[in-house]
């Protein structure tokens, strides 16, 4: 038996009566002649509500069919059917919203909409553009929220598809189509729920943009979630003003101005971070006794970390002397360092490459700092007995 869809005629049905009509997963999942609960479909979820008192969970089209699973099992034939309103509402906001955004995208910039997503928190559109810049997003937002309170009417027709023109989004299904028209402005093959007017849309607030898969991908909040969004980020921007002592609108210049001060200090504490770890290479040299043919090697080992810019520095400051090898054993990630002094004899990159290619490490480096990494620690500690 074909569901009907009664929200396909009246988005604003709240409550409503049926019949069930079939039953599975031990009443879990309720078939009804008629209903008013959207199943999850072109990007907008599904709703919630009651179905005979007990909580709808899921909403799914099965093509002719619409299953809502609930949280237990539903008695009886005829049952009071009761949507979450506020969610339901929310997402006609968002969805109409959408259309919104997307008919005014073409009219200015001919940017199409090819991908939508009605998100819990925020909803996103995918674009086949480039890029946009942030003066048309000003601009796109700004004639957007225009066209809200210009109030707008939005309406649901049905027509034959061989007989539909002038839509924004041409569909490829065969028959009757369901077209949601914003007037003056668009009309678009839609089965989902929208509002009846374009104030009711609320605010509209575009948020920010990113590159996926060669397209834009606009997020954007319409309603209470652009308000409640708006509400946020101003308090969180008050906070910030708030901890510089700072008006709002100056506290922007004020942040620029502690990044570029903190810049500065971090290159200059790296400069003598680096400084100092040449030295106490330079003092690790002059307390290490020479071995074999005057050689002052020296092996180190470090539970955690990295081979960073200091652990370099330290390991120059030793082998800017004559005659010193040393080596650096990194546990966690497995890493090993080796530099070597010019009269060593030795070219530290080619001994590192090749005994880290015989146990399925990676590295190399130059003839007189090399380094890598290794599979394991027990291959590390086997290195380790091979370069020390």
């Amino acid at each position: 038996m074909t569901t009907t869809r009664l929200y396909h005629h009246d988005a604003y049905l709240k409550d409503f009566t049926a019949h069930i009509v079939d039953r599975s997963d031990g009443g879990r999942r309720i078939y009804l002649d008629r209903t008013a609960f959207y199943p999850t479909s072109g990007g907008q979820p599904h709703d919630t509500g009651e179905i005979g008192g007990v909580p709808v969970v899921d909403v799914i089209d099965e093509d002719k069919r619409i299953a809502h699973v609930t949280s237990a099992p539903v008695e009886g034939v005829e049952v009071a059917c009761r949507l979450d309103w506020t969610r339901r509402f929310d997402h006609m906001q968002q969805h109409t919203g959408q259309h919104l955004l997307s008919a005014v995208l073409v009219e200015m910039y001919g940017f199409e909409t090819v991908g939508f997503h009605l998100g819990s928190e925020a909803s996103t559109i995918d674009l086949a553009a480039p890029a946009l810049e942030p003066g048309q997003v000003v601009e796109v937002e700004t004639r957007v929220n225009e066209r809200v309170v210009e109030n707008l009417p939005v309406s649901v027709t049905f027509e034959a598809s061989s007989e539909a023109r002038e839509l924004r989004r041409p569909s490829d299904r065969e028959g009757m189509l369901r077209i949601v028209s914003v007037e003056g402005l668009d009309r678009t093959p839609c089965g989902g729920t929208h509002v009846r007017a374009t104030a009711e849309i609320g605010l509209v607030l575009i948020r920010k943009l990113d590159k996926i898969r060669g397209c834009v991908r606009m997020e954007f909040l319409c309603g209470m979630r652009a308000v409640r969004r708006a509400r946020s980020d101003y308090e969180t921007l008050l906070r910030v003003a708030r901890l510089f002592s700072s008006p709002l609108d100056q506290t922007p210049s004020l942040v620029a101005a502690q990044r570029d001060a903190l810049e500065t200090a971090e290159k200059a504490r790296r400069r003598l971070a680096g400084t100092l770890a040449r030295y106490q290479g330079q003092e690790l040299y002059e307390a290490t006794a020479a071995g074999p043919g005057g050689v002052r090697r020296v092996v180190q080992r470090r539970a955690a970390g990295s081979i960073d810019e200091e652990l370099r520095a330290l390991a120059q400051g030793f082998t800017a002397q004559p005659k010193a090898v040393y080596v650096a054993a990194i546990e966690d990630p497995p890493a090993l360092l080796l530099a070597v002094s010019a009269d060593a004899g030795i070219h530290a990159g080619e001994l590192l490459k090749a005994a880290l290619a015989r146990c399925g490490g990676r590295g190399g480096g130059s003839a007189l700092i090399a380094q890598g990494s290794v599979p394991s620690r027990e291959h590390l500690t086997s290195l380790l007995a091979e370069l020390g």
